[in-house]
């Protein structure tokens, strides 16, 4: 009878990466704040709860699982506290403390620990939670609406919701160097482009993130967008607007990648990320949702195994 107490694995070689999921956890908090503190500036106090609830919440809910499931607390890989983080930055800064709670329960307990811990979520947690409180609570989850007492014009405009209802001339006012700077109205951690950009590039480089994945997301976008603006330029608004508005750069660079729910070789990874990017820009522009791009995601999360089935021919098979 087989020893269940021995671990089997494949012949030698054998290759071993430094990188574990503390440390994946860290890098990737780390590149999220690039965006996220700027986000903080911007809508000050509120936002700075909005964040330390999520965070702190996130962690509360695997510790209470840990504890029912009698398992070793695992809040030190810092999972969970990168779940709360990456839930926030896709929060209006007003988000009120109950939808807080509930966004990172699901995330946390319906997104991960019922499918059985890291690696098991057919999900991304924080997009999933995000649109499960899309759908719940739309008015709670619009910009324009709940940040409509702020003392800042330029952040009280949420651009997709213009363009969506008075026409693409409406994406003029909207100066990509604006854009890139957090002059918008959206989560806290959307807002600021250039943040994302650069938090994005920097888990690529330090592998953390497959490029394949994330610039596959933004030709999908451009791509799409491109089409739909070059058929009725009065209508839909340009490739430029559509990536640096909405959650299209926190997409492509911190939901999408999401290492379970995503694709594992080359080629799936490919279609899987421009499929995300054009699913994203034909639910903005035909759907009934502002933004698309945690829907999209979320279709993607759907259609990874079937792509995972694309692999490459083994060695010496004929």
């Amino acid at each position: 009878m087989t020893d269940s107490t021995k671990l089997i694995v494949s012949h030698a070689p054998f290759y071993r990466d430094a990188c574990t999921v503390f440390n994946r956890s860290y890098q990737i908090m780390a590149a999220a704040l690039l965006a996220l503190i700027p986000g903080l500036f911007i809508f000050g106090a509120p936002a700075v709860g909005v964040c330390a609830l999520a965070v702190s919440s996130a962690i509360f809910w695997e510790l209470t699982a840990n504890t029912l499931m009698k398992q070793q607390p695992t809040i030190g890989d810092g999972n969970a506290a990168m779940i709360g983080l990456i839930l926030a930055m896709l929060l209006p800064a007003t988000a009120p403390w109950w939808m807080v709670l509930t966004g990172t329960f699901v995330a946390v307990i319906m997104s991960k620990t019922v499918f059985g811990g890291i690696g098991g979520n057919a999900f991304c947690p924080p997009a999933l939670a995000a649109a499960v409180l899309t759908v719940s609570w739309p008015h709670l989850m619009n910009f324009n609406g709940m940040l409509v007492n702020y003392d800042m014009a330029w952040s009280m405009v949420d651009p997709l919701i213009n363009v969506k209802f008075f026409g693409a001339e409406m994406a003029d006012l909207y100066a990509p160097a604006e854009l890139l700077i957090g002059h918008q109205a959206g989560g806290i951690g959307a807002v600021c482009g250039a943040g994302l950009i650069i938090g994005g590039i920097f888990l690529m480089i330090r592998g953390i993130n497959r490029w394949e994945i994330c610039l596959s997301f933004l030709v999908g976008v451009f791509a799409s967008a491109f089409l739909f603006n070059m058929s009725n330029p009065d209508l839909y608004a340009g490739p430029v607007f559509h990536l640096l508005t909405g959650y299209t750069l926190v997409a492509a660079f911190f939901l999408a990648t999401e290492d379970a729910s995503s694709p594992v070789n080359p080629i799936p990874m490919l279609i899987y990320g421009f499929g995300g990017g054009v699913l994203t820009v034909l639910i903005r522009n035909k759907g009934a949702w502002v933004d698309g791009a945690l829907f999209a995601v979320l279709l993607m999360n759907l259609a990874n195994p079937i792509l995972d089935l694309i692999r490459p021919k083994a060695l010496g098979k004929v």
